[in-house]
């Protein structure tokens, strides 16, 4: 079957997923500056999880675009991966609400955690289904930051208990090795329309 089903809805979940962590922001108290101060744990949480929601949709957008027909394993797989991505909202606006605590800054990296093991099931349906010579196989390669991540997110949750800070700075770093959109699957289509 075409993809183009599978995108859209993706994207309009991920487009409701951002609506409704920004719903979370409220308007300050005061008209100073000053009144936000209070927000500032809110906006940072809302800030790291834009960006995680942004990481995902720019690589979900590359790896669809070297697909060239789903089945109905990768519709699952995408379905599970949305699931965990629909999390970040509540997630969200529990760690930015109790930016000290411990629970939230764990549960966040479960969430995260899962949501980046969804994603490999993902490639790897994609793969089964295109085949071990496929683009997105190629490309793919060794995957160094696919394996660091979930061991990122292992490592801060049990930290979250120890320091928040620590976690949600391992939680920061994560997101910025992946800020720089994966060129992989690009070059990779542009060796095989040369």
């Amino acid at each position: 079957m075409e993809k183009n089903r599978l995108e859209a809805f993706s994207d309009g979940v991920l487009a409701i997923i951002i609506t409704i962590m920004v719903l979370e922001l409220k308007v300050p108290g005061g008209s100073d500056l000053a009144a936000l101060k209070p927000l500032l744990p809110v906006f940072s949480s809302y800030l790291l999880s834009f960006l995680y929601v942004g990481i995902y949709w720019n690589n979900h957008h590359h790896m669809l675009h070297s697909t060239r027909h789903v089945n109905g394993g990768i519709l699952w797989a995408n379905l599970h991966l949305l699931f965990w991505l629909s999390l970040f909202p509540v997630t969200t606006a529990w760690m930015g609400g109790n930016h000290r605590a411990h629970a939230p800054a764990a549960i966040y990296g479960v969430v995260l955690l899962m949501a980046s093991i969804a994603y490999y099931i993902l490639q790897r349906s994609i793969i089964a289904q295109q085949g071990p010579n496929s683009l997105l196989a190629a490309a793919i390669g060794r995957d160094w930051k696919g394996k660091l991540s979930p061991l990122c997110y292992l490592s801060a949750i049990p930290l979250a208990f120890v320091s928040p800070w620590l976690a949600n700075g391992l939680y920061v770093f994560v997101a910025l090795i992946w800020l720089v959109p994966d060129r992989r699957i690009e070059r990779m289509l542009a060796q095989r329309t040369e």
